[in-house]
């Protein structure tokens, strides 16, 4: 496969790939590294803003304008994803920025982490569907010994010391 590698006239890199009719689609298990790959890039690209020595990200939008921030939901947004999982990823993060607010980056930090975990676990030979299995089996004990481990406390809207 031949590739040229340019720039475009404001000085940012980009790939041209020729031959691109004869390129063949990927199915099996191939695809599903595929996948998990392009995931995890992007649970990786966040996982460096994370935590308090995160790292800032330069982001430069097609019209120029240029956004710097640690904010896993900022850059999220702000990222240009083609691949299906990716983006994903980034609905992930929207979703939890909408229901709870925050921890934006550590989902999809999990997420990543759980992709590559499932990685080796297809190397390994398992079926998909049995990691799947697995994996929920594994949030219902994690959820079981939350509740275990977990206090009650009651509180009212006329009564909220216990909130302090």
């Amino acid at each position: 496969m031949s590739a040229i590698y340019t720039t475009d006239e404001y000085g940012r890199p980009f790939i041209i790939v020729r031959e691109q009719d004869k390129k063949s689609r990927k199915s099996g298990i191939e695809a599903t590294k595929s996948h998990i790959m392009a995931a995890k890039t992007v649970a990786n690209i966040v996982r460096t803003s994370l935590g308090p020595r995160g790292l800032d990200k330069i982001l430069i939008s097609p019209d120029g304008d240029i956004t710097i921030s640690n904010d896993g939901a900022t850059i999220m947004s702000q990222m240009a994803i083609e691949n299906q999982i990716g983006k994903l990823l980034v609905e992930l993060s929207k979703s939890q920025d909408d229901e709870i607010g925050d921890g934006t980056t550590g989902i999809v930090v999990l997420a990543g982490a759980l992709l590559e975990q499932a990685e080796e676990l297809l190397d390994r030979g398992i079926h998909p569907i049995r990691i799947s299995d697995g994996f929920e089996k594994a949030c219902k004990i994690a959820v079981a010994h939350l509740d275990t481990v977990s206090d009650v406390i009651p509180w009212s809207k006329e009564d909220t010391s216990d909130l302090f």
